[in-house]
């Protein structure tokens, strides 16, 4: 089996900084695209950012320039650095990992439990 375990995340005020992790573990050959999504009381869930395998990153409009993602591929981890947050960030995040169990499987899909994030104003 494949665990997706979140950490970070809480409470800060407007202008704060949260870091996000995500650590992968199980039975895991390699690991594809992993990203960060989040969703908001009311509204659809979202992507915020996300990497590939090769270090390539794509943001969401509302956080570039604020937020980062990295992954550490020894580690099986990734991360969200999260800087000038606002209160509309106010938002559970979730990690995401496409990746393959064993040599020449199929791409599976796991998602991390989920951390909520509030920003005060």
């Amino acid at each position: 089996q494949v665990q997706l375990v979140q950490s970070g995340g809480g409470l800060v005020q407007a202008g704060g900084s949260l870091r996000l992790s995500c650590v992968a573990s199980g039975t895991i050959f390699i690991i594809n695209d992993m990203g960060w999504y989040r969703q908001a009381p009311g509204k659809q869930r979202e992507l915020v950012a996300a990497v590939t395998g090769g270090g390539i990153t794509n943001y969401a409009d509302a956080v570039k320039g604020r937020f980062t993602i990295s992954r550490d591929n020894a580690k099986n981890t990734v991360y969200l650095q999260m800087n000038s947050l606002k209160p509309e960030d106010t938002a559970v995040y979730y990690c995401n990992a496409d990746l393959r169990r064993n040599l020449g499987d199929r791409l599976y899909n796991y998602r991390g439990q989920g951390t909520q994030v509030t920003v005060s104003s």
